[in-house]
């Protein structure tokens, strides 16, 4: 076996942290974690760590909370010959100085198959857009949005019925299984080399917005569906009836039992009116019907 690597690790939200455990339960511990500066979060609008903070807190690894990506943080990374910097959900552009400070760089876990779906939102839009297959990517970094050399890459079917935080769960195992087997055996890898990504086949993916969840049933049903389990964590699937927003808490996909002409039919099955509990959606006074 390889020596172990001296790595920092970026990250901000909850897939990171679960990475974070993976590699915890392999006995790969980060020397350095930098996430993003705590935000108000909640009704109250209070300040809360991110959810790689409180990993950091949690397990006595010195953490750094950086508003900006400057020469403190060079310093801070340039001090300990950090051998590999590993990136998951960071948040934040990375420059090239900072990336190239890592004796081996910087590698970036990316859920989707590289080059489709560059982009902050991977796993949604590859069910929005029926996909059946997707997988992990982990890439060495550059300075431009997920186009760094391919070193790893890991595919995996997409189930019918999946949602995105269903198969989100998924990627981020198989991410942290991957990233296990790079440290385990760093010399395996070629990280300062890699597979060049063709971009002519390269897609992005956008940022999902609250008001992406409004929903239209005149839209193709199949369409409906997808957006449906894209969104079913957030921001969920709405509409608007008597200037009340409802939410869609469980839907499915049908066989249409009146025209088989038609194929499928979007059918909704519960809902959550604002300001109300979760109801049937066929007895309720809230229908578009």
């Amino acid at each position: 076996m390889d020596q172990k690597l001296n790595f920092a690790f970026f990250g901000t939200p909850e897939v990171a942290s679960k990475t974070l455990e993976i590699l915890k339960q392999e006995d790969f511990i980060p020397a350095l974690i930098i996430t993003a500066p705590d935000r108000p979060k909640g009704r109250g609008m209070q300040l809360q760590q991110s959810p790689v903070a409180e990993f950091a807190k949690q397990n006595n690894i010195s953490y750094f909370k950086p508003e900006k990506l400057n020469n403190e943080l060079a310093k801070k990374l340039s001090a300990k010959s950090y051998e590999l910097a590993i990136v998951v959900a960071y948040g934040k552009i990375m420059p090239e100085n900072i990336l190239n400070i890592p004796k081996l760089g910087s590698i970036n876990v990316h859920y989707s198959l590289l080059p489709k779906y560059r982009g902050a939102s991977p796993v949604e839009s590859a069910i929005l857009n029926g996909e059946t297959k997707t997988g992990v990517t982990i890439q060495k970094m550059v300075y431009q949005m997920d186009a760094g050399p391919i070193l790893a890459q890991t595919k995996t079917e997409i189930f019918p019925n999946e949602t995105a935080s269903e198969l989100r769960a998924r990627l981020i195992k198989l991410g942290g299984d991957m990233l296990v087997k790079i440290l385990k055996t760093p010399s395996s890898f070629p990280l300062s080399g890699g597979k060049q990504q063709d971009e002519s086949q390269a897609t992005y993916c956008k940022k999902i917005k609250k008001e992406d969840g409004l929903l239209d049933l005149n839209d193709n049903p199949v369409k409906n569906y997808n957006k449906f389990r894209a969104y079913a964590h957030w921001p969920r699937i709405f509409y608007f009836k008597n200037g009340k927003r409802i939410i869609v808490t469980q839907a499915k996909l049908e066989n249409d039992p009146l025209d088989s002409a038609r194929g499928k039919q979007f059918v909704i099955e519960k809902i959550l009116p604002e300001g109300k509990k979760e109801q049937d959606y066929q007895n309720s006074i809230y229908t578009l019907a």
